[in-house]
């Protein structure tokens, strides 16, 4: 009774690691703490060279670098105020300085002061709608003019640029006691889609990310004990708070050749928070 003879043993090739972002310069503005931190760290790991600004803590921005530049990555660290117009436009010509173009703008920098609307101040106006709105005009503004100069290049991106604002689920859900930051955000939304309507004909893309509640540093009051948890799940329909990451894998998937038909719009990353979860049992 023959055999049949054994077949050689198959060694199947193993898959490299999908970099979306390979070989793209990204800004992150406000990238040295929540979000903006998860989302810089999660861009480099996709393969893109990225500047982490900052405006407070130094020692916590170089140590995202090293961070980044131990796994592998390249990033560098420069501290500017994004309401500063001389400051961004530094900023932007230490940028090209070090990595030559930019192909990724993430307007992420962003603070809350909040006040009653009687009692707010007009500082508190200011500062909130300096950083959060004005902010983001500097910065696009500056992107915008480097995407036009430079056109496309077809072995790195399918657009010549893209922008990824970061907004809130507050540009839609007013927001007691929050005038001054619901206002930006506001803004951002129309801004965004304003700019994206603009420049369109020229490759550009500019959409926003909208998160819901996410576990930052901003709003640690509102998730860091049982009970607060608790009272902040009844605005969330999928019952769990979002992370940093939620957010940044949607930033990246925004900034990738995979959404590049994606214009104009606000990806809302809520957990399902704009469905206005207090009407379904029927208001």
């Amino acid at each position: 009774m023959s055999t049949s003879p054994s077949l050689p043993e198959v060694v199947m090739p193993s898959c490299p690691v999908r970099q979306l972002l390979r070989g793209q310069k990204a800004l992150v503005t406000g990238a040295n703490s929540g979000i903006g931190k998860a989302v810089a760290i999660h861009m480099a790991q996709e393969g893109a060279d990225v500047v982490i600004n900052y405006v407070a803590n130094d020692a916590g921005a170089e140590a995202m670098v090293e961070e980044i530049k131990a796994k592998g990555g390249n990033a560098i660290a420069i501290k500017a105020d994004v309401s500063n117009e001389e400051q961004v436009q530094a900023m932007f010509r230490r940028m090209f300085d070090e990595f030559g173009t930019i192909d990724i703008l993430v307007n992420n920098a962003g603070l809350q002061k909040d006040a009653p609307f009687e009692e707010m101040t007009l500082a508190q106006w200011n500062t909130v709608i300096g950083v959060n709105l004005t902010g983001q005009f500097l910065c696009a503004r500056e992107a915008v003019k480097e995407f036009k100069r430079r056109g496309v290049v077809p072995e790195v991106s399918c657009a010549a640029g893209k922008i990824i604002s970061m907004s809130s689920v507050h540009e839609v859900i007013p927001w007691a006691g929050h005038v001054n930051y619901a206002a930006s955000k506001g803004g951002v939304m129309l801004m965004t889609k304003s700019i994206a309507q603009e420049v369109a004909p020229h490759r550009i893309r500019v959409n926003s990310v909208c998160p819901g509640a996410i576990r930052t540093p901003i709003n640690m009051e509102a998730w860091s004990t049982p009970e607060a948890y608790a009272e902040l799940m009844k605005l969330v329909p999928y019952k769990r708070i979002g992370e940093p990451v939620d957010i940044a894998r949607a930033v990246v998937w925004l900034a990738s050749d995979d959404a590049d038909y994606v214009h104009g719009v606000s990806l809302f990353v809520d957990g399902g928070m704009t469905l206005y979860p207090g009407f379904e049992t029927g208001g």
